[in-house]
């Protein structure tokens, strides 16, 4: 499993701690958050986590990093597009996204966050809504190979592939 842009560690070490039997890449641009996860990961004996510093962008291009994760779990990683095409580097065909989302309207939202096009041109499938009030989530999972994604670093945020 793939933690995508994990920040200060969620949900990365809180699925580390409660399924301990996961193999972790917690992956971060910033070299701060990988310093204290780092020091998490040490503190919390996470033995099975690994941190990764690098921009997603050049990160899903690495050999031992491309589509080689079951899962990719993200949470606040950017707006809908940026995340999946960041993200489908990672996951090998099968595998599967979730995205932790905003409350609100979830069948209206996702539709409009998520559209049906942009995802088939990424090799997702739809989303499917889950979770509930104040626990949603979309999941999507990765029908073809493609290499053409992501493009290089920054284009995904500088020219997403669709807006909601």
């Amino acid at each position: 499993m793939l933690d995508l842009g994990t920040g200060g560690g969620l949900p990365g070490l809180v699925l580390a701690t409660y399924r301990p039997e996961f193999d972790l890449t917690m992956l971060e641009a910033r070299q701060r958050a990988c310093r204290f996860l780092r020091e998490a990961v040490a503190t919390l004996e996470l033995t099975r986590v690994t941190v990764v510093e690098a921009r997603a962008e050049d990160a899903a291009r690495r050999p031992d990093l491309r589509e080689s994760f079951d899962a990719v779990v993200a949470r606040s990683f950017g707006p809908p597009a940026v995340t999946a095409e960041c993200a489908v580097g990672f996951l090998r065909p099968g595998g599967r996204l979730v995205v932790s989302e905003p409350p609100g309207d979830e069948e209206r939202d996702t539709a409009d966050r998520w559209p049906d096009p942009g995802l088939t041109e990424l090799g997702l499938s739809p989303p499917a809504p889950g979770g509930g009030p104040g626990a949603s989530f979309v999941l999507m999972e990765k029908t073809r190979a493609d290499d053409r994604w992501p493009r290089r670093v920054g284009v995904p945020a500088k020219r997403p592939l669709w807006t909601p």
